[in-house]
């Protein structure tokens, strides 16, 4: 069963030892703001280590070592007042995560006909020091550059401002998709289809960047499941068939067992080596168990894009890591490639054939049966949808030839239309910058023909995520 990933946030606020018996209730006041922030996190799914004030470098010390054994993935910095750059750098460094930098004022003004009002310096003072977070950040942001430390702000009003808890959302959204691909156990079955290479990539540099684990996997397993799947199992995918898609009256009920057979055995594979992703393609010419494990994959393989669990046809390894991040969003993630272009529309239509994504379809998905799947061998059962009609966001994981990967973006919004009704997934996205401008942009990148949709504008969270997993994300619109 799926179950969604928690990320893990470290916070803690700074402040100076030698203000607390200074100014009367300033620490309590200044821990109070560290606590709204830590309340504010919690509504994002997330498990906060909230270590409070950090006031000394001692503590820095200990504090840095604690949010290290906590395993943290993200590490929040609330600059409540004036502190040392002492009392950061030492948990910065030995915390070693992504670190964001909250200059968060706790009011938008200063009421100053209060405030010059108040009975003497010492408590006006105190007072001013509740309202001074921006004053460290130029301190810190110094100390961190000089130690090559990167660090990312989100500057703002500590209540009643939405974009401080929209940036502080996505910030750990990325970290939780970053950590999602850092456990992801993705599967790569069979073999490149000959001759695209485009798609060929680099599978140690797809795990140091990503993190991850690869499990190679051979056709000859699937199939050796498949031979083992029950009548009874295969009912009840039948079943599940049935309720999941719309399944057109020409397709036969053999075409259907033999399917429900596969997706049976796919179910099994996934299960034995806990896969999150699975990447496949196989001829399957001179073995009929293969070829016909191999032809009846799709529906199978969709079911399991729907679950959280990205399959992508031709081997496209690059494509389902794209997949998998857009899926982690929440937005689906369904493979496709540019089908044809709509200067009338001024529209771009992509898809592809293969699994689709069922969570993020306009309508029920149909099933159809196809005489030849083209470019490949056998035929059978496959699927024809459209993404929903709304915002999108197209991702591409982009190999750039220096020993690196890209993130390559672009918004857009899937819209009504006449589609290529041929079995395919098949949509029509329009750009702001129009079919024309963007295609060019987009192919001016270097990007594979493939790439990954999912539903909503994303690009922003992208962008995060490339920051933490220090990728560079380019964005077309």
């Amino acid at each position: 069963m799926y179950t969604k990933i928690k990320v893990k946030v470290g916070l803690f606020g700074i402040g100076l030892e030698a203000y607390w018996r200074q100014f009367s209730g300033l620490k309590e006041r200044l821990t109070d703001y560290v606590n709204v922030v830590s309340k504010h996190m919690e509504m994002f799914d997330a498990e906060i280590v909230n270590l409070g004030l950090i006031d000394t470098p001692e503590k820095a010390f200990t504090s840095g070592a604690e949010f290290k054994r906590e395993d943290i993935d993200i590490l929040f910095l609330y600059v409540s007042t004036y502190a040392l750059s002492s009392t950061v750098l030492p948990v910065v460094k030995k915390a070693n995560v992504p670190v964001i930098v909250l200059n968060l004022s706790p009011e938008a003004s200063i009421d100053y006909e209060h405030f010059n009002s108040l009975a003497d310096r010492t408590t006006m003072t105190g007072e001013w020091l509740a309202h001074c977070s921006s004053c460290a950040v130029p301190e810190i942001a110094n100390v961190l550059k000089r130690s090559k430390i990167p660090f990312f702000q989100v500057t703002g009003m500590l209540n009643d401002d939405p974009y401080v808890w929209k940036e502080v959302e996505e910030w750990i959204d990325a970290a939780r998709v970053a950590r999602v691909m850092y456990h992801n156990r993705l599967g790569i079955m069979g073999n490149y289809y000959g001759g695209m290479m485009d798609i060929y990539t680099d599978l140690t540099l797809q795990c140091a960047t990503f993190g991850g684990h690869m499990e190679v996997i051979e056709v000859d397993e699937l199939s050796g499941l498949r031979a083992l799947v029950t009548s009874k199992e295969i009912e009840a995918k039948l079943l599940e068939i049935e309720h999941e898609f719309d399944v057109q009256s020409d397709c036969t009920p053999e075409e259907l067992t033999r399917a429900a057979q596969t997706a049976v055995a796919l179910d099994k594979l996934v299960e034995k080596y806990k896969l999150g992703a699975l990447a496949y393609y196989h001829k399957g010419i001179g073995n009929e168990a293969n070829e016909n494990t191999t032809t009846s994959v799709i529906l199978g393989n969709s079911l399991l894009t729907g679950q959280h669990i990205p399959v992508a046809g031709e081997y496209e390894i690059k494509n389902v890591q794209a997949m998998k991040i857009l899926d982690s969003f929440d937005a689906g993630g369904s493979f496709t490639e540019y089908y044809a272009m709509d200067y009338v529309d001024d529209v771009v239509l992509m898809g592809h054939d293969g699994p689709c994504h069922p969570r993020i379809a306009e309508g029920k998905i149909k099933v159809k049966p196809l005489q030849v799947y083209h470019g490949k061998v056998g035929n059978g059962l496959s699927v024809e949808m459209s993404v929903s009609h709304g915002p999108v966001t197209l991702l591409s994981v982009v190999e750039t030839g220096l020993g690196t990967l890209k993130f390559l973006v672009a918004e857009g919004e899937s819209v009504p239309g006449n589609i290529l009704e041929i079995g395919n997934t098949n949509s029509r996205y329009r750009f702001t910058p129009g079919a024309r401008k963007f295609v060019e942009a987009w192919n001016e990148q270097g990007p594979a023909h493939h790439c990954a949709i999912g539903t909503g504008h994303l690009a922003s969270k992208i962008k995060k995520l490339g920051e933490i997993l220090k990728i560079d994300t380019i964005q077309i619109c």
